[in-house]
């Protein structure tokens, strides 16, 4: 695939894209109470939520975690439960990998 279809191929997909949200934001505000602005908003929050990748995960539950008083045994044990949960596809991270993308 040459630069530019691969160029155009991305601008096809994002386009797709682009439709099918805006008929989710339509369907939104047409079955809820929402406006076609919150719905937008929604679908948008909901999307940023859902590409969060495993490693912004583990140190936005770390700290949420560290905040309720657990000990940092109790959340890498529980943040690699809800690692398995999630949307995105995450290796089984060790204790010791967890504690290592927290710290660095």
């Amino acid at each position: 695939m040459t630069h530019q279809s691969a160029d155009s191929h991305s601008a096809s997909v994002s386009k797709g894209a682009q439709e099918e949200m805006g008929e989710l934001v339509e369907y939104l505000a047409r079955s809820s109470r929402l406006s076609p602005q919150e719905a937008a908003r929604l679908v948008n929050e909901v999307l940023a939520f859902m590409s969060e990748a495993p490693e912004e995960f583990v140190r936005r539950r770390h700290l949420a975690l560290q905040a309720q008083g657990l000990s940092n045994r109790a959340i890498y044990l529980q943040i690699s439960e809800e690692l398995a949960g999630r949307r995105f596809r995450a290796p089984e991270y060790s204790e010791r990998q967890i504690r290592r993308i927290i710290y660095g």
